[in-house]
C-alpha cells in the first residue's frame, strides 16, 4: 500500500493530531459554554435551585421590559455616537505620526500607551476626578468663561464621559490604521504633489480610497467592541443617572449575579449575540455593494 506522505511525516492523522489540543481547547471553551447558554436561556435558574424549562418565555418578557429596552437604546446610542469618533480620531493620529521625522518612534510609543492602560483602576479614579463638579474639565470651561456643567448628574452628558475614555485608548484602532498608510507606495504623492495636489486633497483622492478596506475592518471591530461596552460604565457611572449609560452588558451582568437570574442573562446575551451578528452582517452587505458600485 502507497503511503500517504505530507511536510510533517508519513501518517494522514499527523495534522489532525497537531490541531487536536486547539480542537479540544475550543469545544471545551467555547462550543460547550456557547451550547449551554443557549439551553440556559429557555430556562428559570436562580444559581441554586435546578433549571426549570420555560421556552421562550425569557425572550417574550424582553419585549416588556423597560431596563432591557432601556438597555438596547443607550447601546445603539453610545455605538452611534463612538464608532465614527474613534475612527476619525484615530485616522487622524494615524496620519500625524505617518511622517518621517527624528523620534517619531517614541511620539508613537506616547500615542500607544493609553491602549495599555485600559480603563484600570488608577484610570477611572483619575476619569472620575476630571469630570466632578470642581474637576479639571470644569475649571477649563471656566477660564473659557462658560458655565460648569453636571456631567454626572446630566443624563444628557454622562454618556460622553464613556465616549471619551474609549476614545482615549485609540492606540490600537492607530496602529491599524498606521500600517496601511505607510504601506501606500510613496509615488503616488509624488505624482500628486506635480499635478499640484495639496495635502487635504491627496488625503481624499489617494490615502482614503486605498485605506477604505482597512477603514472598514476598523468599523466592524469597533462596534462590535461598542455593542458589549461594560467595564468603561460599569467602573465610572454604575449606569447612572437614570439609566442613561446603562448597557446591555451591564444589564446581563446585574440579572446574574445581582438578581440570580441566570436563564434570563443568558437569555439578554443570546439576544445581544443576534442583534450584533445582525448589524455586522448588514454592514458586509453594504460593504460589498459599494465594492461592487466602485
Amino acid at each position: 500500500m502507497k503511503k500517504y506522505n505530507n511536510p510533517v511525516g508519513v501518517s494522514r492523522f499527523t495534522g489532525l493530531l497537531l490541531i487536536s489540543p486547539f480542537i479540544a481547547g475550543s469545544i471545551l471553551f467555547i462550543i460547550y459554554p456557547f451550547v449551554c447558554s443557549f439551553i440556559t436561556g429557555l430556562t428559570r435558574y436562580d444559581n441554586i435551585h435546578s433549571p426549570e424549562f420555560i421556552g421562550l418565555e425569557n425572550y417574550r418578557k424582553m419585549l416588556t421590559d423597560r431596563s432591557f429596552l432601556k438597555a438596547v437604546g443607550v447601546t445603539f446610542r453610545y455605538t452611534a455616537i463612538f464608532v465614527p469618533l474613534k475612527i476619525i480620531v484615530s485616522l487622524f493620529a494615524a496620519m500625524l505620526l505617518s511622517v518621517s521625522i527624528k523620534g517619531i518612534g517614541v511620539y508613537r510609543t506616547v500615542f500607544y500607551i493609553p491602549s495599555i492602560l485600559g480603563s484600570n483602576l488608577a484610570v477611572v479614579i483619575m476619569w472620575q476626578y476630571l469630570f466632578t463638579r470642581d474637576g479639571l474639565v470644569n475649571q477649563f470651561l471656566g477660564i473659557l468663561g462658560l458655565s460648569p456643567v453636571s456631567w454626572y448628574g446630566d443624563k444628557h452628558y454622562t454618556i460622553f464621559i464613556i465616549v471619551l475614555l474609549r476614545l482615549w485608548e485609540f492606540g490600537s484602532t492607530m496602529i491599524i490604521f498606521l500600517t496601511a498608510v505607510r504601506n501606500i507606495p510613496k509615488e503616488y504623492y509624488e505624482a500628486a504633489r506635480v499635478d499640484g495636489c495639496g495635502s487635504i486633497r491627496a488625503f481624499f483622492s489617494i490615502t482614503l480610497p486605498l485605506i477604505k478596506n482597512t477603514v472598514f475592518i476598523n468599523v466592524i471591530l469597533q462596534t462590535i467592541s461598542a455593542l458589549q461596552e461594560f467595564n468603561a460604565p460599569y467602573m465610572i457611572t454604575g449606569g447612572s443617572p437614570m439609566k442613561s449609560t446603562y448597557t446591555i452588558g451591564m444589564l446581563i451582568y446585574d440579572e446574574m449575579f445581582s438578581y440570580n437570574n441566570a436563564g434570563y442573562a443568558n437569555a439578554v446575551s443570546w439576544i445581544l449575540f443576534v442583534l450584533t451578528a445582525a448589524i455586522i452582517y448588514i454592514m458586509f452587505r453594504i460593504g460589498k455593494k459599494r465594492s461592487d458600485l466602485l
